[in-house]
């Protein structure tokens, strides 16, 4: 395991230990940095129209497309630790 995945699991523990929940806005982009980092470019279909926060996810996620998993990780990794910082 690299350092970066080391930190990139490290990351994802201590976002779920915030001391207060992000912004909606904060929590879509660590869900779409996170499945970035993760899986990689965005895949299957995109839910359907009433399925409104399952249609948000997919569009932050889908902005990130091309985005490499290792940027992405670093990425999310910054926004967790800045989070932290309050």
């Amino acid at each position: 395991m690299s350092d970066l995945d080391e930190r990139f699991t490290q990351a994802q523990a201590e976002a779920k230990q915030l001391p207060e929940r992000p912004d909606n806005d904060t929590m879509l982009k660590l869900y779409a940095l996170y499945k970035q980092g993760s899986e990689g470019d965005v895949s299957g279909d995109k839910p359907g129209f009433f399925d409104f926060v399952g249609v948000a996810k997919y569009e932050a996620w889908e902005k990130l497309k091309g985005t490499s998993t290792d940027d992405a990780r670093q990425r999310y990794i910054e926004l967790v630790d800045s989070l932290k910082k309050g």
